[in-house]
């Protein structure tokens, strides 16, 4: 469904909202259009916020918005025969991801909105610190929206190559020797120079056995995030085989994202072989520009069917090809003092720099602001 499609239905809405008395202009409508088309079209979250924002002029137009957008995209009848509606009110659990109070067009605004949203921001801040594998279908879509607007910047390098500056304490040489050259020995001007910066390339290997099937589809969020924000990241799945899921996470909608990703992992929810799966990404990937220099970022519990020697020497050559190998395993929870207890982890742990959890929110936080810090 082309986006086209959603511009017709939300200049209809303008016109629904002018009917009920909202004074909407054309340039209003035009401005909501644009702002839509920078978010996602079909998510109902989006669509509410851009609304209100260039829609709503005054505080006491916001009850009768809410109550008009209640009513023309979630109102709606199981047989309703506008396809974009539909999309947009099955693009997620709209009671999990936005309460609208249910106020009467024309109430006094008593701050019980503002209350309403106070209050689910306040939940999401306690579902910050709860494991995905207890928190209920409800929670998990709401955090998950939440990973998404995550952003996962890589940390830099400085490379071989300089580039001029205007001020610094190095002198750049060979500049200066052309203009002395130019100026007979009396240059006028000095010339300084600095070492260029680059991101760092980072790789995402996610576990998506069954003993993760509680943790990879987040963990995958949390990806296509980090892919969204740059494109120097590349994602791999395994489960008793690797997989390059890369450009299927190059979609603009992260439930297509997810959903093509899906279909190419042919294995999820099956077995583990994280040897054999970091054997064939060495031997693949390890040695192009993707893997040499890469921060390395494994999701696994550390659960493996796989031979330990197999698993030992991947881990040994993946460590020579890396800047860094970082591990997240959901099992290490909170504690500091964190133990490998599984013979995967075991055999990996000589060539792991850090160990990260990443089994709820707050953890996924904290590892992207470490993430950035690394040198």
């Amino acid at each position: 469904m082309s986006k086209s499609a959603f511009d017709e239905l939300f200049v209809e809405f303008g016109a629904f909202l002018r009917d009920a008395g909202l004074g909407v202009g054309t340039d209003d409508v035009i401005t909501f259009c644009r702002g839509t088309a920078e978010l996602n079209p079909t998510d109902v979250m989006d669509i509410y916020w851009s609304g209100r924002t260039t829609l709503v002029r005054r505080k006491d137009q916001i009850p009768t918005y809410n109550a008009k957008f209640r009513e023309f995209f979630l109102d709606i009848a199981d047989d309703e025969p506008d396809q974009r509606k539909v999309k947009i009110k099955s693009s997620s659990n709209t009671a999990a991801t936005i309460e609208i109070p249910s106020v009467e067009p024309g109430t006094p605004g008593n701050g019980e909105e503002e209350t309403k949203m106070g209050h689910m921001a306040s939940a999401s801040d306690t579902w910050k610190n709860k494991a995905f594998a207890q928190c209920t279908p409800t929670e998990l879509n709401t955090l998950r929206k939440l990973i998404s607007t995550l952003r996962v910047s890589p940390p830099v390098r400085r490379t071989r190559r300089i580039r001029p500056k205007l001020r610094g304490s190095k002198l750049h040489l060979r500049k200066m020797v052309r203009e002395t050259m130019r100026t007979f020995g009396d240059p006028n001007t000095l010339f300084f120079t600095q070492r260029k910066i680059k991101l760092r390339p980072i790789v995402f290997i996610l576990d998506v056995s069954g003993s993760m099937a509680d943790y990879s589809r987040n963990l995958l969020q949390f990806a296509y995030s980090a892919r969204r924000a740059n494109a120097k990241v590349e994602v791999f799945c395994f489960g008793s085989r690797l997989t390059r899921i890369t450009n299927s996470l190059s979609k603009r909608s992260p439930d297509e994202a997810m959903e093509k990703a899906g279909n190419e992992v042919l294995d999820w929810d099956g077995g583990t072989r994280i040897g054999d799966s970091l054997k064939t990404y060495v031997n693949d990937w390890g040695r192009t520009r993707i893997g040499r220099g890469a921060i390395v970022i494994i999701c696994s519990d550390g659960l493996d069917r796989g031979y330990p020697e197999v698993l030992a020497k991947a881990m040994d050559d993946l460590s020579r090809l890396s800047y860094r190998i970082l591990w997240m395993n959901p099992h290490k929870g909170d504690g500091q003092n964190f133990e490998p207890n599984t013979l995967g982890m075991i055999v990996a742990d000589p060539f792991i720099d850090e160990v990260f959890s990443g089994h709820n929110l707050k953890s996924l936080e904290e590892f992207s602001h470490r993430l950035v810090s690394l040198r």
